[in-house]
């Protein structure tokens, strides 16, 4: 079919987005396939001793079970977004979801170490199809504006909330059935997402342009490079061979990539989105937030487990306020963001953020839940859940509709890439404070170790204020962001 035949048949890809029949079955339908993205970034953590006993994992083996779902969604979601611009969203988010759906059911059968670890490599490249289009399709389906910053608001609450529910879910699931339906739970949620996207989801035109191969390459291996750079520095250190490998790898790799998309006529993301201020700095504060809030989850339900002595169940239950406190602030915030603009949103939330971080980060051996625990588990979330509307809002406000995924791609990437530093940077302080003696290190060691790595999060949050009060001008949803010029018009300037 040709390119005019395409706009007969459809709407035009450059015209305002109008608000789809079924607004909320849509909503639904996207917003649970990211609960099902960010769900299984946390949900394994606390089943991964179940897992370990289960299939006989080495201790080398068994990071492998998280990595093998971190490295291809980080590696791959810019590829994933730009695949969904190029060949139609709905059919990339589809395949995605199949993947992602039939890698958890093999999941949960598996038998073997390779079995499973091939499992969550299947799941984490069905992701990085899956996160990108979903975005893309909420900014395509809801016309910039109001309209719009509902939808994030909904979208941004799930998976927001997604990453302390995985926490949950995952105590509950392995206590109280078996750490198999940390996989199984996808599936019915899949099959849904997977209904719901046949009917009510519409197909976006495809653009008349081919892949940048090279460019897909570079950037793909790159990510890859980067995050299990960060990986490794968690597990080995900042200076062993296995992570400077990476990172030159990863440097090398993300400069020819740099290089390619700056000459190339059609390319895989075009460098003239990174010219508009806000959005730049929307993609930075991204990263520094994501950079905090996997570690922050992943310290206080050790530290409520190993000193506070909670079972996986209750540990689930201790962390229920804060899925809670982001749903809260992203509903607010998508209502304030058109009165107010995005930076009070923005610097109110760094502070909530920082202030929760810095409180959590005083703790002790004779700390307790309700005076230690629980304010930062309301502080944190309630400045995080704002700003991942506020960020998404002002980082595609402007860009064409054929250019979202691409758009989108990067965001997710900030927001993966950010999370593995972020975590690598806190266990690096964590070891460091405990010390390499081969003794287990009593509660006081260990919650002062903990809590060194939590200000090192809230040193993280200022550095994002700082990003927010430089960066972030024009109100987003007021006409703040001119439109940019499509990829399909110019190559981007070098």
């Amino acid at each position: 079919m040709s390119e005019t035949d395409v706009t007969q048949a459809r709407p035009r890809e450059d015209e305002p987005a109008a608000a789809p029949r079924n607004v909320g079955l849509v909503l639904a339908v996207l917003a649970g396939a990211q609960l099902m993205v960010v769900l299984d970034i946390t949900i394994i953590t606390v089943a991964v001793p179940s897992i370990q006993r289960g299939l006989h994992f080495t201790p080398t083996a068994l990071q492998w079970v998280v990595n093998g779902y971190t490295l291809p969604f980080g590696g791959l979601l810019l590829l994933g977004g730009r695949l969904g611009d190029l060949y139609g969203r709905r059919r990339i988010f589809q395949i995605g979801a199949a993947l992602f759906v039939l890698s958890s059911l093999l999941g949960g059968l598996a038998q073997s170490q390779t079995w499973l670890i091939a499992s969550r490599v299947g799941q984490g490249v069905g992701a990085a199809l899956l996160s990108p289009t979903a975005f893309s399709l909420v900014a395509t389906n809801f016309p910039e504006g109001p309209a719009r910053n509902r939808a994030f608001g909904v979208f941004g609450a799930v998976s927001g909330a997604a990453s302390a529910l995985g926490v949950i879910a995952g105590g509950l699931l392995t206590q109280l059935i078996s750490w198999r339906w940390v996989f199984f739970i996808n599936v019915p949620l899949g099959a849904l997402v997977l209904a719901g996207a046949a009917i009510y989801l519409s197909e976006s035109p495809r653009l008349p342009k081919k892949l940048d191969i090279f460019g897909a390459l570079t950037v793909t291996i790159g990510s890859a490079a980067l995050v299990n750079g960060a990986i490794s520095a968690a597990d080995r250190g900042w200076t062993s061979a296995a992570t400077l490998t990476s990172f030159g790898v990863a440097v090398v790799l993300l400069a020819a990539f740099v290089a390619i998309q700056a000459t190339h006529p059609q390319p895989l993301m075009s460098l003239r989105l990174f010219t508009n201020r806000n959005r730049s700095g929307a993609y930075l504060m991204q990263l520094l937030n994501n950079a905090v809030i996997i570690g922050f989850y992943y310290f206080l339900s050790q530290f409520a487990q190993e000193v506070l002595h909670f079972d996986p169940l209750l540990t689930g239950l201790a962390l229920l306020p804060a899925p809670m406190c982001v749903i809260l602030s992203a509903q607010l915030a998508s209502r304030l963001l058109a009165r107010v603009g995005p930076l009070p949103i923005l610097v109110a939330g760094t502070i909530l953020l920082g202030a929760g971080l810095l409180y959590a980060s005083f703790m002790s051996a004779d700390s307790t839940y309700a005076g230690r625990l629980l304010p930062a588990l309301l502080l944190v979330p309630l400045g995080f859940g704002g700003m991942i509307v506020t960020v998404t809002v002002t980082s595609i406000a402007g860009v064409k509709p054929q250019d979202t995924g691409m758009a989108t791609g990067i965001l997710n990437t900030c927001q993966q890439v950010g999370g593995s530093f972020g975590l690598a940077a806190m266990v690096t302080v964590f070891v460091h404070r405990i010390g390499s003696s081969s003794a287990r290190p009593g509660a006081d060691v260990l919650a002062h170790a903990w809590g060194s790595g939590l200000l090192v999060a809230a040193g993280i949050a200022a550095a994002s204020l700082l990003v927010a009060l430089l960066t972030i001008r024009k109100p987003a949803g007021r006409g703040a962001a001119p439109r940019e010029r499509s990829t399909q018009d110019s190559p981007a300037p070098a």
